[in-house]
């Protein structure tokens, strides 16, 4: 591992505890902007580049268009509503 990964793996660390601490004092909204900076630098560290994360998000965009969506859990548990109701 080179000195420039171990001083961003060290930032890693230290952007994680951060997250997770804006995340205990429900600052939803910080937390994750922060979580799109450590994405960032998880990407440098792995040699990803922006190229290669969009190649990954349109591929598994045509795999969820292409599946069907399972039934959702309340839809099993309890029977559907009406969509229309007799009011005299």
């Amino acid at each position: 591992m080179s000195h420039t990964d171990e001083q961003l793996q060290s930032v890693l660390e230290t952007l994680e505890e951060c997250r997770k601490v804006l995340n205990e004092s429900n600052s939803r909204e910080s937390a994750e902007l922060l979580s799109i900076v450590i994405l960032d630098v998880r990407m440098k560290l792995k040699g990803i580049d922006g190229a290669d994360l969009k190649a990954l998000c349109d591929e598994m965009l045509r795999s969820a268009a292409s599946e069907p969506l399972p039934p959702s859990k309340q839809t099993q548990d309890q029977p559907r509503r009406p969509l229309l109701r007799v009011v005299k």
